[in-house]
C-alpha cells in the first residue's frame, strides 16, 4: 500500500485571535488532484504556505512526500514545486531565460534540454525570446507552472492557478494539469472555481471558518446535498396553474412562469411526470433535468457551518 503523498493532522494556524485553521486533518494519495475550496479569507494559501514550508504551524503534524515539513524542510522542498495566485516570473527576463535561470538555481542538467522541452510543451516557443513583461496573462501562467516543473518535483502546488484567465486559458491549464497527473505527479490545487474543482479533482475539500466541513469525491459531496429535479417553463400563467395542480409536490416560480418538481434521477419517473401533464393536454415550453453541481454543495455546506456557528454565538450571549 502506497503511502500518502500528502498527511495532516490537527493542522492549526492563529494570528494573535484570528483562527484561520482550525485543527484541519486530510490525506492525498500519491498521483492525484486534491482540491480545496473555500471562499477568500477561508485559509486556502495559508494551507499551501504551511505544506510548502513557508509558513510554521502553531500545532498539528504535516508530511510532505513522507517529510516532516517542520523537521526535513530541505527534503520537502526538493520534492516539491510551487505555483502561487500570481505568476512569479521576471518580466525583465525572456521566458527562455526565467527557465534557464530556474534551472540553474536548481542545479538541473542538461539545462539547454530542458529548457527547450518545457518552451515547447507549453506552446511558448514563438515566443520564448520575447520580455515576459509583452506575455498575455494565460502566457505567463503558463511560463510560471514550467518554471514549476523543472526538476521533476513529485508534488505540485497550484494556489488559484487560473485567478483572472480567460475561459480559453483556463481549459489549456486544465489539460496540461491533467497530463501531469497521467504521468504520475501529484497535484494538491485551490481554487475558488467550482467547476474547476468538479472538472479536475479526484477528491476534495471544503475550507470554511478554518475547518474542513466536508471531504470526498465530487460525485459523493453531490449526492449527499441532494437536489435533483426537474424544471418546466410554460407560455403563461394560466399552464403554470394548471401545472402545480397537477404536480402538488412542485414548487412554482410566478415570475419566470417556471415549476420544479423534485426527481430522483430515473427515466421512468421522468416519463410518468411528462405524460401527467400530457393527460390534461398542458405542454410545457421547455423542461430540464438539473442534478446539484458544485455551487449547491459549497452553498449548502457552508450556510450550514455559518447558521451553526450563529447558533453557537446567539447560546453564548
Amino acid at each position: 500500500m502506497k503511502s500518502s503523498a500528502i498527511a495532516v493532522s490537527g493542522l492549526r494556524k492563529a494570528y494573535g485571535d484570528n483562527v484561520v485553521l482550525d485543527g484541519i486533518d486530510f490525506d492525498v494519495a500519491p498521483g492525484s488532484i486534491y482540491s480545496l475550496l473555500g471562499p477568500n479569507g477561508a485559509g486556502k494559501t495559508t494551507t499551501v504556505n504551511v505544506l510548502t514550508t513557508l509558513l510554521k504551524a502553531d500545532a498539528g503534524t504535516v508530511r510532505v512526500a513522507g517529510h516532516d515539513v517542520t523537521t526535513a524542510t530541505k527534503q520537502v522542498r526538493a520534492a516539491i514545486g510551487v505555483t502561487g495566485q500570481f505568476a512569479a516570473v521576471d518580466e525583465l527576463l525572456s521566458g527562455r531565460e526565467n527557465l534557464q535561470l530556474m534551472a540553474d538555481l536548481k542545479h538541473v542538467r542538461p539545462s539547454n534540454q530542458i529548457v527547450t522541452q518545457l518552451l515547447e510543451r507549453f506552446d511558448l516557443v514563438e515566443s520564448a525570446d520575447k520580455m515576459t513583461s509583452t506575455y498575455s496573462g494565460g502566457m505567463r501562467r503558463k511560463l510560471d507552472l514550467a518554471m514549476t516543473l523543472v526538476g521533476n518535483p513529485q508534488i505540485i502546488f497550484l494556489d488559484e492557478p487560473t485567478t483572472g484567465l480567460d475561459p480559453r486559458s483556463r481549459r489549456t491549464m486544465w489539460a496540461i494539469v491533467r497530463e501531469l497527473v497521467a504521468e504520475g505527479s501529484t497535484i494538491f490545487l485551490t481554487t475558488q472555481y467550482l467547476e474547476e474543482a468538479d472538472q479536475l479533482a479526484d477528491q476534495l475539500a471544503v475550507l470554511h471558518q478554518g475547518r474542513l466541513v466536508a471531504q470526498g469525491t465530487p460525485e459523493k459531496l453531490k449526492r449527499q446535498v441532494g437536489g435533483s429535479h426537474v424544471q418546466f417553463r410554460f407560455s403563461d400563467l394560466y399552464e403554470l396553474e394548471a401545472a402545480a395542480q397537477i404536480l402538488p409536490e412542485s414548487t412554482r416560480n410566478d415570475e419566470e412562469l417556471t415549476l420544479r418538481v423534485p426527481h430522483d434521477g430515473d427515466s421512468r419517473s421522468l416519463v410518468a411526470l411528462l405524460t401527467r401533464l400530457d393527460q390534461q393536454t398542458i405542454n410545457a415550453q421547455e423542461f430540464a433535468v438539473r442534478t446539484p453541481d458544485l455551487d449547491d454543495v459549497f452553498l449548502a455546506l457552508t450556510e450550514q457551518t455559518s447558521t451553526k456557528h450563529t447558533s453557537k454565538e446567539a447560546i453564548a450571549r
